[in-house]
């Protein structure tokens, strides 16, 4: 183990993040109704040009106006190469009242992106007073984002979470592509005459729970585009879980479902990671530092491995 210890992620659900376009204010009050653990109202990609002063008007009155419960509250920004950024932060910021939980910053960069954004949060909360600090997740979808996610994940005591978004890190990176997400096609091994499909986003997966995880942030997948693909989307949802992200972001409410069901701990996943625990109590009680479980080696490493379901169950259990 490094001298230097890897700081514990946020302890709060996120396994499914539900977007909504902050144009369409029909959608608020079945957001709030839902099953996600986030919600983000989105002034970004979802709102067009001739509408982002209405939607970040609709943004406010919504945080404002309607119960969120126990919900994380975020808003996507846009991005820091519009002309719109910086009036969504500082309307955000000075005009609503203490609700709001997180930003989300897209197309991240490089961590300088993120402390712009934050000198400007900062400034705003010693300006009005406020106690409650707005935390930062943030999406990689370029090249550049994916270069420096370290930087990213660390630019600022704010970060809590990254997505990756798959559609326009594919476009960033010259994906030959229209996919968002999953399986693409013409990505295969050819054996023996069989295809086999890889996972395209499986090394950018990775090197973003990486950089989370050494920074004490939630590590969290993107979108899947093709919402009546139930067992694809469970299959990118099985995949991302294994490789340690905690959640997934769903773009319709059929999605909301699915991803409650992928990244919460099953109840045999939580019994086994008991017993395992319960295991390697008795080893310790006769002076061993390993046993075996089911036939297998157990050991202090197992003791990490369980943990992280227990805690993730019983975390999940308190929503």
């Amino acid at each position: 183990m490094s001298f230097r210890l890897q700081p514990p992620a946020p302890a709060r659900p996120n396994r499914c993040q539900l977007f909504g376009p902050a144009s369409n204010t029909k959608l608020f009050e079945k957001m709030a109704a839902s099953e996600a653990d986030v919600i983000n109202i989105d002034l970004e990609d979802s709102v067009a040009p001739s509408d982002k002063d209405s939607a970040r008007k609709n943004a406010i009155q919504a945080i404002n106006d309607i119960d969120w419960g126990k919900k994380t509250l975020s808003v996507r920004i846009n991005g820091l190469d519009s002309p719109y950024w910086y009036k969504d932060v500082v309307d955000l910021m000075e005009q609503t009242e203490g609700r709001l939980d997180l930003i989300m910053i897209p197309k991240a960069g490089c961590g300088e992106d993120i402390y712009a954004v934050d000198a400007l949060v900062s400034s705003i909360e010693a300006a009005k007073g406020r106690d409650k600090r707005v935390g930062f997740e943030c999406i990689i979808e370029s090249a550049a984002g994916i270069s420096h996610v370290e930087d990213i994940a660390k630019a600022s005591p704010r970060m809590q979470a990254i997505s990756l978004g798959a559609a326009d890190f594919a476009a960033s990176m010259g994906m030959a592509t229209t996919g968002i997400g999953g399986t693409q096609e013409a990505y295969y091994m050819l054996r023996e005459g069989q295809q086999y499909w890889p996972d395209p986003w499986h090394w950018a997966t990775a090197k973003i729970v990486a950089a989370c995880r050494t920074h004490g942030v939630l590590p969290v997948d993107g979108p899947f585009g093709d919402f009546s693909d139930y067992e694809g989307f469970r299959a990118q949802a099985r995949r991302a879980l294994t490789l340690g992200m905690v959640g997934k972001w769903a773009i319709h409410p059929r999605q909301i479902a699915l991803a409650n069901e992928i990244f919460t701990p099953s109840v045999e996943a939580v019994q086994e990671a008991r017993e395992i625990l319960q295991a390697m109590e008795e080893a310790k009680a006769r002076g061993e530092g390993a046993t075996t479980y089911k036939g297998r080696l157990v050991d202090i490493a197992s003791i990490k491995q369980a943990e992280v379901i227990v805690k993730s169950a019983e975390m999940i259990e308190k929503v």
